[in-house]
C-alpha cells in the first residue's frame, strides 16, 4: 500500500545473501542498505548504499583497557589464551556438543581457559558435562556483559548470524564461524564465507564441528600471527557508524515523500 502511495521505500538487508522478500522488495526501494560488498548481484547498483549493520558500537570501545575487569567479572585469569564460545540467548546444540568433545584436550591445556555460553535451554544438560568440571572452564547460561566476554576473548566460536558478524568486527575479534544449518537460504554460511574471502575468519560446518573444532581452535591459539592477521582485517570490516547512516538515509527520503491526509 505504502509503495502504491508513492512513499519512499528503504530496506535494510543484514546478511550477504538476501532473501526473497527483500530480492522482490528491491525493484520497488529507492535505497537498499546493505552490510556486504557485491550486493549488486542482488540489486541494482545505483540503489544500494553500504552502511553496515546497525549495533551498539559504544560497548566495543576501549575493549582492550577493559581485560582485567573481564577476568574479574567472569572468575577467569587475564593472563591465559582465552576461548570465548557463544551461541545466542538460547544457545547452540552444536556448539555446545563441541565443547564437551573438547574436555580431554582441555585437561591437558591448563594455559587455556574458555568462556562458555551454553544457553538457558541446555544449561543443566551441560552442567552434568565433564568440560564444566574442569577448572579452566567458565559455563553460563546467558553473557550479560558482552563487552567484557568480548575484551577477555582471544579467539570467538560463535554463530554467523548478521549481527554477531557485525559485533565481531567492531571488537576485532579473532573468530571461528559455524554457521547454522538451519536458517533461510543457508545465509549463515554465505555471511561466514564473505569474511573467510576476506581473510577476516575461519569457517568450520556444522557437521564438522565436534569433530574439529578443539584441534582448530586450540592450532589457532597457539599461532599469534594468524590471530593477528585475521584480528586486522576483521576489524577493517567494522561500520561503526551504520545506525547514523541508515538513520540519515531514511529521514532523506522522509522529506521527499508525499503528504498524505491524515488516516489516508
Amino acid at each position: 500500500i505504502a509503495i502504491r502511495q508513492g512513499i519512499p521505500l528503504l530496506l535494510q538487508e543484514q546478511n550477504s545473501f538476501p532473501g526473497v522478500t527483500n530480492r522482490l522488495l528491491g525493484r520497488k526501494a529507492q535505497r537498499i542498505c546493505v552490510a556486504y560488498e557485491g550486493m549488486e548481484r542482488w540489486f541494482p547498483a545505483e540503489k544500494l548504499l553500504l552502511t553496515g549493520n546497525p549495533v551498539r558500537a559504544d560497548i566495543f570501545r576501549g575493549l582492550e583497557s577493559k581485560r582485567p575487569e573481564a577476568a574479574r567479572t567472569f572468575g577467569l585469569d587475564p593472563q591465559r589464551k582465552t576461548l570465548f564460545v557463544f551461541g545466542g540467548s538460547l544457545g547452540a546444540r552444536t556448539l555446545n556438543g563441541a565443547l564437551v568433545a573438547m574436555a580431554e584436550r582441555l585437561k591437558q591445556r591448563p594455559d587455556v581457559q574458555v568462556l562458555w555460553q551454553c544457553g538457558r535451554l541446555y544449561h543443566q544438560e551441560m552442567e552434568r558435562s565433564a568440560t564444566a568440571a574442569l577448572p579452566n572452564v567458565r559455563l553460563l547460561p546467558y553473557v550479560e556483559r558482552m563487552d567484557l566476554a568480548y575484551a577477555l576473548a582471544d579467539l570467538v566460536v560463535a554463530r554467523a548470524g548478521a549481527l554477531t558478524i557485525s559485533e565481531l568486527c567492531l571488537a576485532g575479534k579473532a573468530a571461528v564461524l559455524v554457521p547454522s544449518p538451519n536458517v533461510a537460504e543457508d545465509h549463515q554460511r554465505r555471511n561466514a564465507e564473505a569474511l573467510v574471502r576476506a581473510e577476516a575468519a575461519v569457517l568450520l560446518l556444522d557437521e564438522a564441528a565436534e569433530r574439529e573444532l578443539g584441534p582448530r581452535a586450540l592450532q589457532l591459539l597457539d599461532g599469534p600471527e594468524t590471530l593477528e592477521r585475521l584480528k586486522e582485517n576483521i576489524r577493517a570490516l567494522a561500520r561503526p557508524e551504520a545506525a547514523r547512516r541508515i538513520a540519515q538515509e531514511v529521514l532523506r527520503l522522509a522529506h521527499k515523500a508525499p503528504a498524505h491526509e491524515s488516516g489516508s
